[in-house]
């Protein structure tokens, strides 16, 4: 296991998220407090409905909370507006889900890059790190071949570099190996490991297998919206 810094990453505290159902609200999360540490590899457990994928959007601010604070990066996150949400998610934080959201009308190199687009680096540069990304994670020979020319593998090795596009301080993973065979879910997860250590970056990977759980740096078992146990 790897030496984990002091320095703080992300800090949640009461962390509650309800869902309007009909006349009255569903509430998906009680509560939740959470620290990350920078480098950080941080697991999360749970059946169905427990509301993993419901953190991770609010981590990722892809939802806002009912209530409660989430701090990232030292920036106070949780009540930003639709705008500064959007920037803050594309310069600071790298997502990895279980379908990899590649856009099939655009080459590799083109999707890994996206994300430096949008931050306005200028695309000669953002190319070039892309390629570099691409050469590290073993996709050196398909730059300018289309998303449906890989293999579920391939693609989800796509996905990954474009989450380090911008060498994000905190990663989200979802699922990521969920449609991959074991061989090449092993491969992609090694992968993750080996970047997330390499930029420091604390992250989050949402799972429902205790095997990969385990090689985290500390693992949170959810149930019905709240924190049943913690374990390093």
């Amino acid at each position: 296991m790897a030496e984990i810094s002091t320095a703080i990453t992300l800090s949640a505290r009461g962390l509650l998220k309800r869902f309007p159902q009909g006349e009255r609200d569903v509430e998906v999360l009680h509560g939740i407090d959470l620290d990350l540490k920078e480098g950080e590899i941080v697991a999360v457990l749970g059946p169905s409905g427990a509301g993993k994928s419901t953190l991770l959007h609010l981590l990722g601010l892809m939802e806002q909370p009912t209530s409660g604070t989430l701090s990232i990066l030292g920036e106070e996150v949780h009540d930003l507006a639709a705008k500064e949400r959007a920037r803050f998610r594309n310069d600071f934080i790298g997502f990895l889900f279980q379908f990899h959201y590649l856009l099939p009308e655009l080459t590799v190199l083109e999707n890994v890059s996206l994300p430096s687009r949008i931050k306005r680096i200028p695309e000669e540069q953002g190319l070039a790190k892309a390629t570099v990304l691409l050469d590290t994670l073993g996709l050196k020979n398909h730059l300018f071949k289309k998303p449906a020319q890989l293999s579920g593998g391939e693609q989800q090795r796509v996905a990954l570099a474009r989450s380090l596009m911008n060498e994000p301080g905190l990663i989200l993973a979802d699922e990521p190996t969920g449609n991959l065979d074991k061989e090449t879910g092993e491969e992609v997860l090694k992968l993750l490991w080996k970047e997330a250590r390499r930029m420091n970056a604390a992250t989050v990977l949402v799972t429902h297998q205790e095997d990969i759980a385990q090689r985290a740096d500390r693992w949170i078992r959810l149930r019905d919206g709240r924190i049943e146990s913690e374990s390093k």
